[in-house]
């Protein structure tokens, strides 16, 4: 299991004071995410898969909170590292937007008291607590001064924003990140940014490229759990973390070299945050459809090419029922979406469908098949919808989804668990 650090802030909390009785530990609430997914390591990987230079090196990402706090807590994952991860120094800040910090935001981030930390393969780290100004969907800036051999062996590959490197050295500080040249699209060892909790419970959107945002417009933010979060704003309704636990070419029942780990695998860790009350399901279309893409010499990110049954996934769908109740988390189940398979693929989703929708495993359904597919052609992404690959929505899609989402009935849920 991932060890994670004491929070010495936490240990100060349970003391007498002078003046009355203990304060208690505050509950937290997760107010950002990312999952991360290993990376193949290859000496002569292809471009997509190649690791950025980060040894001695500052590597800037920023994040969106969806919820605000006077307080903020960082964790730092090396859960898929076979070596140690070294940080030298770490800060976190309000971003303008792009490579530099806005002035006299910046504050440092300490682990148990200490500016360093060392993480050992596998292991994670709460940092101890942060006094900053948390706004919900202003971006926050978190710098990280690697160690000089430090590699990059885990990230969330498809970010869908720009992150920043620098050249070798410590520029965690630097205000106008002019000498952060370097560009990278994915994010990596900070996986989670949490606030005192805030409002009535967070919900977890987990699943594959669909929840994950692939194809939406670059750096606009228009993935379907982005969009949910912005609609509930709208309404008027408590604020709402709709954390982001998708993996593109993520799969419910196998591993990938490329994609992850499988979600019945990593479903405890990724979708069991602080705070979170209630998730929301979405995956089974590659485990169909991979099954029969063809194997690629050299990295092959399909394999295995498992083929799969209606009942191996609804089995699938159980284990992660279960996992979410033995949580206490109400779970609700996304139809899957149109994708123009072949006819015998097309009926396993159908199948797959139906049992969602009528099986009575989940606590609800989200139909976010109806909310997609063409009427005159059900089977595919309606025109309007469609980013051009038959698969992934557009921004229009994604919204589509979010609006899918029955908002009063989760507000429900959150507030009475």
């Amino acid at each position: 299991m991932p060890i994670r650090l004491p929070v010495a802030a936490f240990a100060l909390a349970a003391v007498l004071s002078v003046t009355g009785p203990a304060q208690a530990v505050p509950a937290w609430q997760a107010a950002w995410t990312t999952s991360l997914q290993s990376i193949p390591d290859l000496t002569d990987p292809p471009a997509l898969y190649a690791k950025p230079e980060v040894a001695g090196r500052t590597v800037r990402q920023v994040i969106y909170p969806d919820l605000d706090g006077r307080e903020a807590r960082l964790r730092i994952s090396n859960r898929y590292g076979s070596r140690p991860l070294v940080i030298e120094h770490a800060v976190i800040a309000r971003s303008n937007g792009a490579t530099g910090l806005v002035p006299g935001t910046a504050a440092a981030v300490t682990f148990a008291g200490r500016a360093t930390l060392t993480l050992a393969p596998g292991a994670e780290a709460d940092s101890d607590v942060i006094a900053m100004d948390v706004v919900r969907g202003k971006p926050l800036a978190v710098s990280l001064a690697l160690g000089p051999h430090q590699t990059m062996q885990a990230w969330h590959r498809v970010a869908n924003r720009i992150n920043f490197i620098s050249k070798a050295g410590d520029y965690a500080q630097t205000v106008a990140g002019t000498d952060l040249r370097g560009r990278t699209t994915h994010y990596a060892w900070v996986t989670q940014l949490s606030v005192p909790a805030a409002g009535p419970g967070s919900l977890v959107a987990i699943g594959d490229s669909i929840t994950d945002g692939m194809r939406s417009t670059f750096g606009a933010r228009h993935s379907w759990p982005e969009d949910l979060a912005r609609l509930a704003a709208a309404e008027g309704l408590p604020p709402l973390a709709v954390l982001n636990a998708g993996i593109s070419g993520n799969r419910l029942l196998s591993d990938s070299p490329c994609y992850g780990e499988r979600l019945v695998g990593r479903f405890d860790h990724d979708a069991a945050l602080p705070g979170v009350r209630a998730v929301i399901l979405l995956i089974g279309i590659n485990d169909i459809d991979f099954a029969d893409t063809p194997p690629r010499r050299g990295l092959d990110c399909d394999a295995p090419h498992t083929k799969v049954t209606a009942n191996d996934l609804i089995d699938g769908y159980k284990r992660v029922i279960e996992a979410a109740h033995r949580r206490g988390l109400r779970i609700f189940g996304g139809t899957l979406t149109p994708a123009a398979l072949p006819p015998a693929r097309e009926a396993l989703r159908q199948t797959v469908n139906q049992w969602i929708r009528h099986g009575g495993g989940f606590d609800g359904v989200i139909d976010f098949d109806a909310a997609l597919r063409d009427p005159q052609h059900p089977t595919r992404l309606l025109p309007a919808y469609n980013s051009g690959d038959g698969i992934h929505p557009n921004d229009a899609g994604y919204a589509a989804m979010a609006r899918a989402v029955p908002l009063t009935k989760l507000r429900d849920i959150l507030s009475h668990p």
